[in-house]
């Protein structure tokens, strides 16, 4: 058993204001199979680059020995993908990679071609089996999922299963739950480690979440009376001194009152005094109670009602060039429908939606839509992303401070508002997308992978969202337990 520890770790990017991490300090077991958790922008990528060596920071982070980071970069995408994979872990035999790269599925012709006609999906195994071939080193991946079907996750979870000794950022509640036996957690205020899968760490923290909730509301209840008693003591001992200088110096010295009324004043403002204190201190309590509540406000949608069938696709087939991508298919839409679409990488999902978006795609067969259908889309793509929200907010005919809203409630920082959309994170991309999207009323709802980067209590913001306003929907989204929760029926390419 080797460990990682973390003594006081404080960290700020050059030119901020704000500590990513402070005083921070915890320690982890190289042999676990560790899920890691937290907030879009909580600071996880960092916080693996910090072990890595590649930032200085305050306090001590101490490791048994190097580390690796996936995904690697790939000097040369053209060069045959079993050359890619030697020069990642020279040490490595070829049986070696054969045999893990089989392990995942891959198929051994695959590497013998250029790594840049891989697919995405093929490309995230390739490149976790050479990792996991090479020498002893602690492995960081960071958000594997994000290029991998259904099918796909599946299988590189089973491979993970069989492993040991890894730190593994995903939001893939099912996913974690199929690989991991202990989390870490980066909280509002601090981090937290976790023997056990993501159900039971979420489980652990909704009760923990519900028990603090029940003493804020306890405590909020003895605050008030605190108040309310401290405002009496005040009014009594504001009475006496009234009293101590309504009367003359005369009357006081004859009927020597100067000692009793000096006396009842100075203990009425000293009673008052220690429960103004009390009263404090429980303020101060119950802030510090929910420290690490995440608030995660309910969304709102607008969606426009349909009188009839949206889409009706008879004998659809769909091609790139003159190659046929899928179909012949036959499917409709109807109001309040949510249809998961799902099938492996390269099957047509996205081509799919663009074509139901109204793009112009070539297909045969023939598409029947909703006289006057309005179509909002999300695209899996982001790439488009630059500028500011502002102009973005007017390119794409939506209320500017709708958006703003909705981003906070997303947990988005004020400070990102500013800053050009082109060097924001994958997820807070995803964010804007989403939050445009919401900004439109609709008929129909297409987003393809919405939920690509984006934390657990997003993703359960957003299942509730669906799940309230019950939006018509076609949607495409790996993450098996968003699925289960919105879709109302399932079509397979």
């Amino acid at each position: 058993m080797s460990l990682i520890q973390v003594e006081h770790l404080t960290f700020t990017y050059p030119g901020s204001y704000d500590n990513v991490f402070e005083d921070v300090s915890f320690q982890i077991d190289t042999d676990w199979k560790l899920g890691f958790l937290g907030r879009n922008g909580r600071g996880k990528t960092t916080f693996l680059w910090l072990l890595q060596g590649e930032y200085p920071c305050e306090g001590r982070i101490s490791r048994p020995g190097p580390c690796a980071y996936f995904p690697p970069p790939v000097p040369d995408g053209g060069a045959v993908t079993l050359e890619v994979l030697c020069g990642l872990c020279p040490a490595a035999e070829e049986w070696e990679l054969l045999r893990e790269t089989g392990l995942l599925g891959v198929d051994v012709e695959a590497l013998y071609r250029p790594f840049d006609t891989l697919s995405n999906g093929e490309r995230t195994k390739c490149l976790l089996a050479a990792l996991f071939c090479g020498e002893d080193r602690y492995l960081l991946i960071d958000e594997p999922t994000n290029h991998l079907d259904a099918a796909g996750r599946r299988a590189v979870a089973s491979y993970l299963r069989g492993k040991r000794g890894f730190l593994l950022v995903s939001h893939d509640r099912d996913f974690l739950d199929g690989c991991v036996d202990h989390i870490l957690a980066l909280n509002r205020t601090g981090v937290e480690v976790q023997s056990g899968t993501f159900s039971s760490w979420w489980e652990n923290k909704e009760r923990r979440d519900a028990f603090e909730q029940a003493e804020n509301e306890k405590l909020r209840g003895e605050i008030k009376r605190l108040e309310q008693s401290s405002e009496e003591r005040k009014r009594k001992a504001d009475a006496v001194e009234r009293t101590k200088t309504g009367i003359s110096s005369q009357g006081i010295v004859k009927h020597g009152l100067r000692p009793y009324l000096g006396e009842k004043s100075r203990k009425g403002q000293q009673q008052r005094k220690n429960m103004d204190r009390r009263a404090e201190r429980a303020i101060a309590e119950k802030s510090g109670l929910l420290r690490d509540l995440e608030k995660a406000e309910a969304l709102k949608l607008h969606p426009l009602t349909a009188r009839g069938r949206l889409l009706d696709l008879r004998e659809v087939c769909l091609f790139y060039g003159k190659k046929q991508v899928c179909g012949p298919l036959t499917f409709q839409i109807e109001p309040g429908e949510r249809l998961a679409v799902h099938g492996g990488n390269g099957s047509g999902k996205s081509t799919l939606l663009k074509l139901l978006c109204g793009q112009d795609i070539s297909c045969t067969g023939t598409l029947t839509r909703l006289s006057g259908l309005t179509v909002s889309y999300v695209p899996q793509d982001t790439s488009h992303l630059r500028g500011s929200l502002r102009d973005y907010a007017r390119e794409s005919g939506v209320d500017e401070t709708l958006l703003l809203a909705i981003l906070r409630k997303l947990d988005f920082p004020r400070a990102q508002f500013e800053k050009d959309m082109a060097d924001w994170s994958q997820g807070r991309k995803k964010k804007a997308l989403i939050a445009r999207s919401l900004c439109e009323s609709a008929h129909l709802y297409i987003w393809d992978e919405p939920l690509n980067y984006l934390d657990v209590w997003s993703r359960i913001q957003v299942e509730e969202l669906l799940l309230n306003f019950q939006p018509t929907m076609v949607f495409v989204e790996h993450d098996g337990a968003f699925r289960r929760k919105v879709a109302t029926r399932e079509l397979e390419l």
